[in-house]
């Protein structure tokens, strides 16, 4: 492989980092999928970067196929690779894009699965309200259902964060883009007796971290998953239960109640609605299960 393909992936990867502010993970995925488009390259016989063509990224495409990957895992690499390109075009290292005319795998309609009201209820009250832990994840679940939080958003949150008089979580998303979601009494009931606890960790006053492992760290997203399947077998859902499955929840259930799109959207952190508007297919999707269960001529 010619030193230029990595040498630009690399200073591609950089710009991200710092232009786009994105995560750990997500520049990881970005970094693993562009490396195996540099194989790809490689094999073709495609020494420098300026040999990318468009019929290299659908061979590229071809070959993603061929491997057994499905149009979503191929749409992901093709959004690496169309990033790339449109850096190398913007330093005038390319002339003009080659993924211009390469189509986008076509993706099914893929719904949100999500709770209902009565297991998020059940999911909510699982943990032991008499044992530390127990109030912690309870205040943990209440923040991420009230608000709508990503898991990495809820683990990043920091006591300066939930504006407790006010009834308001600052949350951060990617790209570190700022919003403000209001919070219910029940959340911030749960969380006032979680922070009696976290006042006499001993590492409490040194961290500005809200949801403290016991080793006074931040808890992980990882320990947060495992603590949400716990309590979700605790409360006896039968169906996969994630954290992200909670945020899901949030926004299918304000539909559910009359919530306007743009508003969930807004407390969602999603800068495009469209991607917003796949919840009001559960809805319908849902509404239309009830009529055919109810309605006497369904």
């Amino acid at each position: 492989m010619g030193d230029a393909i990595d040498r630009r992936i690399d200073e591609y990867l950089d710009h991200v980092r710092v232009e786009r502010g994105l995560a750990d993970n997500s520049l990881a995925a970005y970094a693993r999928d562009l490396a195996k488009f540099a194989g790809h390259l490689e094999e073709s016989g495609l020494a420098d970067v300026t040999e990318i063509t468009t019929s290299a990224v659908s061979s590229f495409l071809v070959r993603l196929g061929r491997e057994g990957l499905g149009a979503r895992s191929s749409a992901r690499h093709l959004s690496a690779v169309r990033g790339l390109c449109r850096h190398l075009v913007a330093e005038r290292v390319l002339s003009q894009d080659p993924c211009e005319l390469v189509d986008r795998p076509r993706l099914g309609r893929r719904l949100p699965s999500f709770l209902t009201v009565e297991e998020v209820w059940r999911l909510l009250e699982a943990p032991d309200p008499t044992h530390p832990r127990g109030r912690r994840d309870r205040a943990m679940l209440q923040m991420m259902y009230a608000a709508g939080l990503r898991v990495s958003e809820l683990v990043r949150l920091g006591v300066a964060d939930v504006d407790r008089r006010r009834g308001v979580v600052t949350a951060f998303g990617k790209g570190r883009k700022r919003r403000l979601v209001p919070v219910g009494e029940m959340a911030l009931a749960s969380l006032e007796a979680y922070l009696t606890d976290r006042a006499l960790h001993p590492r409490a006053a040194s961290s500005r971290v809200l949801f403290l492992a016991p080793s006074g760290k931040a808890l992980t997203r990882q320990a947060f998953w495992k603590r949400v399947v716990l309590h979700a077998r605790a409360a006896g859902i039968q169906k996969p239960t994630s954290p992200h499955k909670l945020r899901h929840s949030f926004a299918t259930h304000l539909l559910e109640h009359g919530a306007d799109l743009r508003s969930v959207q807004t407390m969602l952190g999603h800068a495009d609605i469209a991607t917003t508007e796949v919840y009001t297919h559960v809805v319908t999707d849902h509404v239309r299960r009830q009529y055919r269960r109810a309605h006497p001529r369904a």
